[in-house]
């Protein structure tokens, strides 16, 4: 997504992993619109399984195997979603790949499963889109992304959504461990605000229910956003 430097990075390993450009200047980043994309790429290759990793995460030394083993060895397909860390800052030298369990955190609010378990029938509402696999017939299934969202927040939600309004089950796989790259972070995100905002609207016409409620909450305590009871609606307060 408008990021040339990642084509120079990559070409040193090989074999060189396949980049796809998708140009996006002058507009939010289109993250649901680039995931489509790689997907489409993946399944031209003949991908049975697609995996997705959302570029601060580091794999870890299990993850593809286990969801692969997983996805082949299941009754019925489902969205697989292996468990997140989150990384400390990194030292001067960088992070120790071999150290990595020892130092994340996970999400508090996401299941954590056996190393070699899974917690089946997960709640969609807290399907997120850092770490997740899905088998190729499943994702046509479902059809991917909504790309009308662009920019931060909320695609991820849709899809889980989607998924949700097919039957289709959420999975939590153990030992599918990925780690979360330490970034710098707002609590809200209020460098993201009208993102959020405009996602926001959208998904509550898809669905009828305001996603975000608490960075929406958080905005609003703090005065950049207010809520019309005439038209049920988020709006960004004017500064002036």
């Amino acid at each position: 997504m408008d990021d040339p430097a990642v084509r120079d990075v990559l070409s040193v390993h090989r074999p060189c992993p396949d980049v796809v450009d998708l140009p996006c200047s002058h507009r939010r980043l289109p993250l649901a619109q680039a995931r489509n994309l790689g997907a489409v790429r993946a399944l031209i290759a003949d991908a049975d399984l697609l995996v997705f990793l959302d570029v601060d995460c580091i794999p870890g030394a299990q993850m593809l195997q286990r969801y692969a083993e997983h996805a082949s060895g299941a009754a019925a397909p489902s969205l697989l979603c292996g468990p997140v860390a989150y990384l400390p800052p990194p030292p001067p030298q960088g992070y120790d790949e071999n150290g990595l369990a020892a130092i994340g955190q996970p999400h508090p609010a996401r299941p954590v499963p056996p190393e070699t378990g899974v917690i089946p029938n997960g709640d969609h509402h807290l399907f997120w889109s850092l770490s997740f696999a899905v088998h190729r017939s499943l994702w046509r299934d479902l059809g991917g992304f909504c790309e009308d969202y662009e920019g931060y927040g909320c695609e991820d939600t849709d899809f889980g959504q989607i998924a949700a309004r097919h039957e289709v089950p959420l999975t939590w796989l153990g030992g599918a461990w990925a780690y979360h790259q330490h970034h710098p972070t707002t609590d809200p995100p209020v460098e993201h605000i009208e993102d959020i905002l405009r996602n926001a609207v959208i998904f509550f016409r898809r669905w009828g229910w305001w996603p975000m409620s608490g960075w929406l909450d958080a905005f609003a305590r703090q005065g950049l956003i207010r809520y019309d009871e005439r038209t049920q609606r988020w709006i960004l307060v004017d500064p002036r």
